[in-house]
């Protein structure tokens, strides 16, 4: 039994709830445990995860699972930062894991830290897991993100799928925005909102294939390399965007953002292939209809270094009640629809 079984009242965690274009995230400030409890020599954003993970899933669980979340709900706990002159750490998390980093889940955290005015217009450094993050706050609250270095790993990846009683060939990339993505506009699916059950069914499928063909992204990056995010695109409905996207993410739910790590994915894809020029925008629409507009610098070994623009709203501030007799206090665990 741990700590907050024998608790005489209720575990508190304070929470800011917000969404990114329609994609929420809640932003875990206080009652959490110590990760640094224990750690001597690294002290970074990473380890604190690795200790998250290992010791105190609980709190991963009790924030976004049902009864108290769901399963697009994405968590963003804050911590320490290891590096100079960041203003705070941050571990984000779903309903089935903890994830490398989260495009809008940042966008959602400098839209929390400035309704704290922890931070003002101007730009600032945050550290993830997957590394350093710079958000840029305007005047008007728009958020700007400077995502980690992204690339395309695997081209022209051809997948044989077994989808509505026949078999299906998509072809597509694989490419690393922050999150392992394969990426197609090549699958036979519209991208529409009246189609959410076919591009989820299809998604699902994809990503069963990759993992019965072992192909995955580089080891050396998050989770082994395992590509948990299947991104589709189709052209765009609205007239100031280049493309639409649905993206599944890891716990089955799909992004009603443009996803900020697939859009940084995307990018890295075009910029391989000759199609995006560095500093040209790229306008991601999102399967709701909601916008990130992208662009990146030329980085180091063939990556790019992009920059997503969004915008995100807080819609609550709250405490979450975790009661020691509550049989659910921990969240419900249901099988996840990956």
């Amino acid at each position: 039994m741990n700590a907050i079984e024998h608790a005489a009242s209720p575990v508190r965690l304070t929470i800011i709830d917000s969404h990114t274009e329609g994609e929420p995230t809640r932003v875990v400030l206080g009652g959490a445990p110590d990760l640094l409890e224990g750690l001597r020599d690294d002290r970074s954003v990473a380890a604190q995860a690795r200790v998250l993970g290992e010791r105190h899933d609980w709190l991963r669980r009790a924030a976004v699972l049902e009864p108290r979340g769901s399963d697009v709900l994405v968590g963003a706990l804050v911590v320490p930062p290891s590096l100079a002159g960041a203003v705070c750490g941050v571990i984000f998390f779903n309903n089935v894991g903890l994830l490398n980093t989260c495009g809008h889940g940042t966008i959602g955290l400098a839209a929390t830290l400035a309704h704290l005015c922890r931070i003002g217009a101007g730009t600032h450094l945050i550290e993830t897991p997957a590394g350093p993050m710079k958000i840029m706050l305007d005047p008007g609250g728009g958020v700007t993100i400077e995502n980690v270095p992204s690339f395309l790993h695997a081209m022209d990846v051809t997948l044989d799928v077994p989808f509505g009683g026949t078999t299906r060939r998509v072809r597509g990339d694989v490419a690393w925005g922050g999150n392992w993505f394969f990426l197609s506009h090549e699958h036979g699916e519209p991208v529409t909102q009246e189609n959410i059950a076919g591009l989820t069914s299809l998604s699902r499928a994809l990503r069963r294939e990759l993992a019965a063909r072992g192909v995955t992204g580089d080891a050396a990056f998050g989770h082994g390399g395992m590509i948990d995010h299947i991104e589709l695109t189709g052209p765009p409905s609205r007239a100031d965007c280049d493309a639409k996207n649905f993206v599944l993410c890891p716990g089955g739910a799909f992004d009603r953002s443009p996803c900020g790590t697939g859009t940084s994915a995307a990018m890295a894809c075009r910029a391989a292939r000759g199609l995006l020029a560095p500093g040209a925008p790229w306008r991601q629409e999102s399967i709701i209809g909601s916008r990130f507009v992208g662009r990146y610098e030329a980085g180091h070994n063939g990556r790019i270094v992009p920059f997503v623009q969004g915008r995100a709203w807080i819609t609550a501030e709250s405490t979450l009640l975790i009661h020691p007799n509550d049989p659910y206090r921990h969240g419900l665990s249901l099988p996840a629809q990956g």
